[in-house]
């Protein structure tokens, strides 16, 4: 059987628990160590290392790299390991005004700026079917271009909302797109393959999976300058309203991420490598 283990860094468990919720690896994989559900003092060597959570502190550091040596192939999971998540906002004094500026943001070390990384799994968190197609390592896999491909809802040209509503606002339609009843949903720019799990029931995309692949290799501003254009085409609600939401705090924690695939001073994340 094929080997893997989960060395968590410091996170919320979020990633682990969705792992779990994947019950088919149980037949075809050996859980060689994750510290959720087993007493373990030694990571076995492995095939494949999944490490969820963000390097936060000097025992992350250590840990992660005494462990990516026992791996034959290492898995960035997770927005915390990729972009640093909830601790890469820990300190910051003021999220609106520095989330996406690279020259002002306080970078904590993501995995791949201390470990070479093969492969990068986005969400919070990954959803079971994903966990599965990088266990599998599913070659006709692909996820879906963005969050609207998967989502479905009717784009009515008729209805165009004057002003964004509040996430917890008014009743949702259950077939029209957010964006045209109001809502501030991202899901146009955002990376697919999470089934819509957010959308679909009425709940605007925030960016959890990162930006798709038209996005992946470029600057931030290219990714504001598209959800723009979206607004603009589908609504009349102004441009500085759009631009002070999106730079809001609310929002802070996943769109911050966008900024990191292709900037921080290294190399861009090469699409085939997100999964």
């Amino acid at each position: 059987m094929k080997r893997f283990a989960v060395l968590q860094l410091s996170g919320c468990s979020g990633c682990e628990m969705a792992l779990l919720n994947a019950e088919e690896w149980m037949d075809d994989f050996d859980l060689g160590y994750m510290t959720l559900v087993m007493s373990a003092y030694h990571v076995p060597e492995v095939e494949v290392l999944l490490v969820t959570g963000g390097v936060r502190t000097e025992e992350d550091l250590y840990r992660l790299r005494r462990v990516v040596r026992r791996a034959e192939e290492v898995v960035a999971v997770g927005t915390c390991a990729i972009s640093g998540g909830i601790a890469n906002l820990g300190n910051r004094p003021e999220v609106r005004e520095v989330f996406l500026t690279h020259e002002k943001r306080i970078h904590l070390p993501h995995i791949d700026t201390v470990v070479t990384v093969d492969c990068y799994l986005p969400g919070c968190p990954p959803t079971p079917e994903l966990y599965m197609a990088v266990l599998r390592k599913e070659s006709d896999f692909k996820a879906a271009t963005s969050v609207c491909q998967e989502c479905g809802r009717n784009k009515p040209k008729d209805m165009r909302p004057t002003q964004l509503l509040g996430f917890q606002q008014g009743e949702v339609l259950p077939d029209v797109c957010l964006v045209n009843q109001g809502y501030l949903c991202i899901g146009a720019s955002t990376r697919g393959g999470c089934r819509a799990l957010c959308t679909i029931p009425g709940y605007p995309c925030v960016g959890c999976r990162g930006p798709s692949n038209a996005f992946i290799e470029k600057e931030s501003e290219a990714w504001f300058t598209s959800i723009h254009r979206v607004f603009e085409h589908m609504t009349d609600i102004p441009p500085e309203e759009i631009e002070a939401a999106l730079r809001s705090p609310q929002l802070s924690l996943f769109l911050f991420q966008f900024a990191d695939y292709a900037g921080g001073g290294q190399a861009p994340r090469h699409k085939d490598q997100v999964v």
